[in-house]
């Protein structure tokens, strides 16, 4: 009954009544982007895969600028990422914009996090049972060790979410969640991981 009724009922509630208390301070936080990211935007907006397979662009506040070299291709990621940039990402303020999602329906509060369109041909069977349900804000990968842990461990965390999550185990991502963001546990402002594409692509070619 919570998998397929309840569960979307309280994630619009609480999505709605976030944005609503949350309004004035996100309408700064955009100002101050506006100004800090020298014209690239406030907002990020990117396709990702969400429940059976159906493409969505995933909202967030962009934290870095468009700045490109003389040849024109982009500047590496941490010399564009802006000092506001660093604090919304440390904070996980620049996720917020995507309780929009939650109220559209493209996501969940809780769920696996929607990746890459490019990762989608590099699935195993089971790590295709993401995608069987919306994808979160935040998940068990990511209150488990987020970014730092391993593709095949954080996919396994995220099918293993699909068969056993319940009201009681979103309780405990919620909190986890909570914890993690007030001491910024796992949180990599520029991240360094390699891209899954990348690394399978690699695996396969050894094989």
């Amino acid at each position: 009954m919570y998998k397929h009724f309840f569960k979307r009922i309280i994630d619009f509630c609480i999505a709605f009544v976030a944005l609503s208390v949350l309004l004035l301070p996100l309408v700064l936080i955009a100002l101050w982007l506006h100004f800090a990211n020298k014209g690239a935007g406030v907002f990020f907006f990117q396709e990702r895969p969400g429940k059976n397979g159906k493409i969505f662009k995933v909202i967030k506040f962009k934290s870095m600028t468009d700045e490109c070299d003389a040849d024109g291709n982009l500047l590496p990621n941490e010399m564009r990422i802006t000092k506001v940039g660093r604090f919304v990402r440390k904070t996980s303020i620049d996720e917020l914009p995507q309780l929009i999602n939650v109220l559209k329906g493209d996501m969940s509060l809780i769920g696996p996090r929607p990746l890459l369109l490019e990762y989608l041909p590099y699935y195993t069977e089971h790590e295709r049972l993401r995608h069987t349900v919306r994808p979160g804000i935040t998940g068990w990968a990511q209150v488990n060790g987020r970014n730092a842990v391993k593709w095949d461990d954080r996919l396994e965390m995220d099918a293993y979410y699909v068969e056993h999550f319940s009201l009681g185990m979103d309780l405990k991502i919620i909190f986890k969640t909570i914890k993690n963001v007030l001491i910024s546990k796992d949180i990599e402002v520029v991240p360094t991981g390699r891209l899954l594409n990348v690394e399978r692509a690699e695996k396969m070619n050894k094989q």
